[in-house]
């Protein structure tokens, strides 16, 4: 009995020793060889959310699924592309795909250089908006190139991680909904995604391409009463697949706010990855 209470206690250590953090790129990633500042992460803000900034090295968490059948997503945590929501956006996604039998790869992809210690109220701070839109502007192509390169990644190694190359998908909220809604677009045969799921994204139509005939299935989540006003960039996305006859599911929740995430909140918005879930270990068209 001893012994069997030892093993259950070392199964989770098991499961996150199981877990590994691989470079996006071999050497510098391209466009960004002259970054040097140091990556860090705290939680040292108004609302304690945890968060990842100064991102030079892009990198994929890998998180094993508990009885994979193949299907796999790349999260890639939201933050205004100064920062990532590491957990509610990016480690708790995963640890309840992976239950669904979903492989899944955390992103951290590249975001804008930042000076404090506190992006998050940084990004509230009205004095900085200007800088901080600029700053964005400037961040975004980096971002998007390593959203592209992590599914190029993951079917380039499928068959080490034991996963089906043609069961690739692509999941991001707010500013890792830019990441992942791109994918959508302008894609290689390398780096096309099986599917997207854009939630509450930030895609202005300026962002969007072409909606190509092979287009993948998209699936959209926002809430109306968004902060920052995304409802219209998900209807946005929506309709463009609507109107090119491409199979797309979106749930726009009256309440949830923005960033809701893997936050309980006590609304219907807090089941989003309920119909999430059946999607993304099938990976089929909706």
């Amino acid at each position: 009995m001893k012994n069997t209470i030892v093993l259950l206690l070392c199964l989770p250590l098991l499961a996150w020793a199981q877990q590994k953090e691989v470079r996006l790129y071999k050497g510098a990633a391209p466009g960004s060889e002259g970054w040097n500042w140091e990556e860090k992460q705290n939680n040292k803000n108004a609302i304690n959310l945890m968060t990842v900034y100064n991102v030079v090295n892009p990198t994929l968490t890998v998180f094993p699924a508990d009885n994979a059948n193949g299907a796999v997503v790349i999260v890639c945590p939201g933050g205004g592309f100064h920062f990532l929501s590491i957990n509610s956006e990016g480690n708790e996604v995963a640890r309840w795909l992976v239950k669904k039998g979903v492989t899944v790869f955390v992103l951290k992809y590249r975001v804008a250089h930042v000076t404090t210690d506190d992006p998050f109220g940084y990004m509230l701070d009205q004095n900085h908006r200007k800088e901080w839109d600029a700053e964005m502007v400037q961040t975004i192509p980096f971002s998007v190139a390593d959203g592209r390169e992590a599914i190029s990644y993951v079917r380039g190694h499928a068959a080490e991680y034991g996963i089906d190359q043609n069961r690739i998908g692509i999941i991001g909220f707010s500013a890792g909904g830019t990441v992942a809604a791109s994918a959508a677009f302008n894609y290689s045969k390398d780096n096309r995604p099986d599917f997207v799921a854009p939630i509450y994204a930030y895609m202005p139509a300026s962002l969007m391409g072409d909606v190509k005939d092979d287009a993948p299935p998209m699936f959209l989540v926002c809430a109306t009463d968004d902060q920052i006003n995304l409802a219209p960039h998900s209807i946005e996305l929506y309709n463009r697949w609507l109107a090119s006859k491409h199979s797309a599911e979106m749930h726009l929740y009256a309440k949830g706010g923005h960033g809701f995430g893997m936050n309980v909140q006590h609304l219907p918005a807090d089941h989003w990855i309920d119909r999430f879930g059946p999607r993304s270990a099938i990976v089929v068209p909706i």
